[in-house]
């Protein structure tokens, strides 16, 4: 089984990530292709550059090259359990349900209990206010063909899990999901 998980800043991405690392997955994800290519040029890895750096990549090898390039490290591990994280770009879905089993969750978060996340865990290159939070929000959903493109991922999800609660709840809701798939 391979789940892939989008979301907005702060949705919940990361623990649902953990959750499933818990239970044995094999953790990708498609930042640490950019961080590694970021490292390659000599660059920092703050959200910003990464986020720019993404956009070139895309701009220059198609939509899908860092799902193509994570793609590459699946192949190799026949037959496990894989999360993929951070995905913003639907050319990254399309490389990504070339996979067998391939299942896209997207995780819904209210903007205020993001934007209370983001300040509860104070990342160097998050924002501080809420009006930064935004703005930032808009850069990054651009819609553009190569940039981040999160509100058209979450329209292709298989499944909408809700992270408005405790992680417990949003746990429990991926857990009920997956078992509904293997039940039928």
């Amino acid at each position: 089984m391979i789940i892939g998980l989008t979301g907005k800043n702060a949705a919940g991405k990361g623990e649902l990530a953990e959750h499933l690392k818990s239970k044995g997955f094999v953790y990708f994800s498609l930042s640490d292709a950019l961080r590694d290519e970021a490292a390659k040029q000599g660059l920092g890895h703050s959200r910003d550059v990464l986020i720019k750096l993404g956009t070139e990549m895309r701009k220059k090898f198609g939509n899908g090259v860092l799902a193509t390039r994570i793609n590459e490290k699946i192949s190799k591990l026949q037959g496990k359990d894989v999360v993929v994280d951070s995905i913003r770009n639907p050319g990254e879905i399309e490389e990504l349900r070339k996979n067998d089993g391939f299942i896209f969750i997207g995780v819904d978060t209210d903007e205020k209990i993001r934007y209370k996340r983001i300040l509860k865990r104070n990342r160097t290159g998050d924002a501080q206010t809420f009006e930064e939070f935004v703005e930032h929000e808009n850069k990054e959903n651009n819609d553009e063909g190569a940039g981040q493109q999160l509100d058209k991922c979450m329209g292709m999800v298989d499944k909408i899990i809700e992270s408005n609660g405790t992680i417990e709840e949003a746990n429990n809701d991926l857990d009920s999901y997956l078992d509904s798939l293997k039940s039928n």
